[in-house]
């Protein structure tokens, strides 16, 4: 019976396309569409260039045509915000929680105040229109040493007005397991409300009769009539993300700035370098390579042997590179072509200058172990420079980077101390003098944005030049720059994007007054 024949399996590792330029232009171009998109966002928000009458970011009334109009000069109403999906607004809640010792009877009661809408924010059409509902909800414990029967009421008076208005009345017991508490659909703004916690003395007399401490909340879900992306001017603040007691607005305008610069040059950057440190690796052992090289044609063998057996060798990045010269060896390419083909696919002036150095020399005649040497030493020599001039460029390297954070950090400064200052000397609106100098009333968010403009420049320029200075590659002076902008977005974000500063609507609360209304009776 004849044996079945056994199937040969040949690996031929052929060399595979380098596909590190075609991956880089297509990183380089989605950047770069990504970083126009992010500066386009930015100037149809930054009053720059478009400037639509109504007051509202070019953006919001290209993105809601149906929901603004550019040409009028009023603005949006707080129903227009409400048919555009960016611009919809939802309540905040209000809550007014404090606690009382010692009530005796008759009891306490407090005034506070109810915030919302104006009228002139509900102009719709020409009409005044009704105010959207806000729910109050109330409640209310008490400890004591009886079970006391006590009563919490809410009273209104509108503005102008003596007459009282009765909301709200829940009938309680102290020392309950369980609050009570009640509540009313719509809670008007404006006017006055007044709290009222009222019990009687028992009929039997006795002991001080009190309640040790009472302890309420009221609670209101308010309008403000400014959409929850935006800030009291009307520029794109996006939604608020808060890292522990840090209130940020990570997608605010002013960001897409740094973004777009950011996302255009950073991604490319960072893989060009990482393709330029794998190149790097490759030419810091191709030295010993050629050493090696040169020593095993000394010792008698052939050169397809010689890089046969260094591919089996620890040369680190240079390995893969090594096998596929083997294997191109084992094909019967000549050795030169070999060397060429690997010149190529590294691609370098160092491993070009070494590989012509070899083949210029095997062409003249001569040792070709002396050659290799020659091109080892040649090549190690230029290795060698080239960690000199990294040396010496780094303490340059450091300056720069040391003036940009000085420079950031003055400017961080400046924010959290100058801009505050400054901002609250003329809360007003309206000039002030102090001394002889003259403050006329400033937006605290323009400089913030001709601070945030000044530190990307900053960045951009000194990013650069570092790169430039450390090894001629733009791309290294883009990564740099990518990094100082990275660090700059940060600090602004976390430290100089205060919610006072750029224009966050504060939240009024329920304003109770100092003071309680005195009670003559049950």
């Amino acid at each position: 019976m004849a044996r079945k024949k056994e199937k040969i399996r040949v690996d031929l590792q052929l060399p595979k396309d380098d596909t590190s330029q075609s991956t880089f232009i297509v990183i380089l171009m989605i950047g770069m569409l990504m970083g126009i998109a992010c500066l386009g966002f930015w100037v149809t928000n930054a009053d720059l260039v478009f400037k639509p009458i109504n007051g509202q970011p070019m953006f919001l009334n290209l993105a809601c045509p149906d929901s603004f109009d550019p040409m009028d000069p009023t603005g949006p109403t707080y129903f227009d915000n409400q048919t555009c999906w960016l611009t919809e607004e939802s309540p905040i809640e209000s809550t007014w929680s404090e606690t009382w010792p010692r009530v005796r009877p008759p009891g306490l009661a407090k005034s506070f105040h109810v915030p919302g809408m104006s009228d002139s924010q509900l102009i719709d059409n020409g009409q005044v229109q009704q105010h959207p509902l806000q729910p109050m909800t109330v409640t209310a414990s008490a400890a004591a040493y009886e079970a006391y029967l006590f009563e919490v009421s809410i009273y209104h008076y509108a503005d102008g007005s003596n007459d009282r208005t009765h909301i709200l009345s829940i009938q309680c017991i102290a020392n309950s397991p369980n609050p009570c508490s009640g509540s009313v659909p719509h809670a008007e703004p404006g006017g006055e409300y007044q709290f009222w916690l009222v019990f009687d003395m028992p009929e039997d007399g006795g002991s001080e009769v009190l309640l040790n401490s009472v302890d309420f909340t009221v609670s209101v879900d308010s309008w403000d009539g400014i959409p929850e992306n935006m800030n009291n001017k009307s520029l794109w603040l996006g939604p608020e993300v808060a890292l522990g007691p840090i209130s940020t607005h990570p997608t605010m305008f002013v960001n897409f700035f740094g973004l777009g610069f950011l996302l255009m040059v950073y991604p490319a950057a960072i893989y060009a370098d990482r393709q330029q440190k794998k190149v790097e690796a490759v030419e810091a052992k191709f030295p010993d390579f050629l050493r090696d090289l040169a020593e095993y044609w000394k010792g008698g063998l052939s050169m397809t042997l010689s890089v046969r057996t260094l591919a089996n060798s620890e040369f680190g990045a240079l390995n893969p590179e090594i096998k596929k010269m083997s294997d191109q060896l084992s094909w019967g390419i000549a050795f030169e072509d070999v060397l060429k083909m690997f010149a190529d696919r590294v691609g370098t002036p160092l491993v070009k200058r070494a590989v012509s150095l070899v083949s210029e020399a095997n062409k003249a005649g001569g040792k070709i172990s002396d050659i290799l040497v020659t091109a080892a030493n040649d090549s190690r020599e230029i290795q060698f420079l080239k960690g000199e001039r990294s040396r010496a460029i780094g303490s340059y390297i450091a300056v720069i980077w040391v003036s940009f954070i000085v420079f950031i950090g003055v400017i961080i400064v400046l924010s959290n101390v100058f801009i505050p200052a400054i901002a609250s000397s003329n809360s007003g609106g309206e000039s002030e003098t102090i001394g002889n100098m003259q403050i006329n009333a400033v937006d605290p968010l323009f400089f913030l944005v001709v601070f945030f403009y000044g530190v990307t420049a900053q960045a951009m320029g000194n990013g650069a030049m570092a790169g430039l200075m450390a090894t001629g590659r733009l791309s290294t002076g883009m990564k740099h720059a990518g990094n100082m902008m990275t660090i700059c977005l940060i600090l602004f974000n976390l430290a100089a994007f205060q919610p006072g500063l750029i224009g966050v609507p504060i939240a009024v609360g329920m304003s109770p007054d100092i003071g309680f209304i005195p009670i003559t009776g049950g």
